[in-house]
């Protein structure tokens, strides 16, 4: 199957809640009509509380969905875009591969999925976008991600589910060009507002040089003052392997 990304911008106004209506009770099932095999749904909305972890500056324009579509065929998203622009909002679209690093269960910070779909996961999601800046070429920037940031991410932080979407195409005209999008599922808010939690720290001391650390390897491959990260409930609205 075919996997797809669309990031979503509300032209107007829209209060969280109406969002996770919008999409979950009007876009979805039209969507899973229309021909998505898989569709997965991360939203800023109403129940999803916890701070970003990464600032909001000037350069970065947070969006308010992620919508993961999974088909057969790529003639077909066209009319799956129609929806989501009818509802209301601005996309930009991205063809991905999906590597997923750890999956809930995989390690000691998450317990294998035992809800069903349809329902909002119990953990905290953040999605972040990646931008590689020209001055690095895409060979070294991938193995930065992947033989660097992913493994010593993974070993510091206490994440339960580790997605990392390598995009192969950009889809939608004015989309910014991204070669990754990285999706982390968080056991709760508490791992995510402390400090100590965040980067798995016993002490300031360490805490201290695991955020060196971290700061150091990200630094190294992206933009920091355009990085976005943005906090989001998860629902698996049809999982694309069931």
């Amino acid at each position: 199957m075919i996997k797809l990304i669309y990031l979503l911008w509300p032209r107007q106004s829209m209060e969280p809640a109406d969002r996770r209506v919008t999409l979950l009770e009007h876009c979805a099932p039209k969507l899973l009509d229309t021909g998505a095999r898989g569709l997965l749904m991360n939203i800023d909305d109403d129940l999803a509380t916890a701070p970003s972890p990464t600032p909001t500056t000037k350069f970065t324009n947070p969006f308010s969905a992620e919508v993961s579509l999974w088909i057969d065929d790529l003639n077909a998203r066209s009319a799956l875009e129609v929806i989501l622009i009818e509802a209301g909002f601005d996309i930009a679209g991205y063809r991905v591969r999906e590597h997923v690093y750890t999956d809930y269960g995989g390690n000691p910070h998450g317990a294998p999925r035992d809800w069903p779909d349809g329902e909002r996961s119990p953990y905290v999601i953040s999605v972040t976008p990646l931008e590689r800046p020209k001055r690095i070429p895409k060979d070294r920037w991938m193995r930065h991600w992947f033989n660097r940031q992913g493994p010593m991410s993974e070993q510091m932080q206490p994440r339960a589910r580790y997605v990392r979407n390598v995009v192969d195409e950009v889809l939608t005209p004015g989309a910014v060009p991204y070669e990754g999008i990285v999706e982390e599922s968080w056991p709760s808010e508490r791992h995510m507002k402390n400090p100590f939690l965040f980067y798995g720290a016993r002490n300031r001391f360490e805490v201290l040089k695991n955020m060196a650390i971290m700061l150091q390897s990200v630094a190294a491959f992206l933009p920091i003052w355009k990085l976005t990260s943005v906090t989001m409930s998860e629902y698996f609205v049809r999982s694309p392997r069931a």
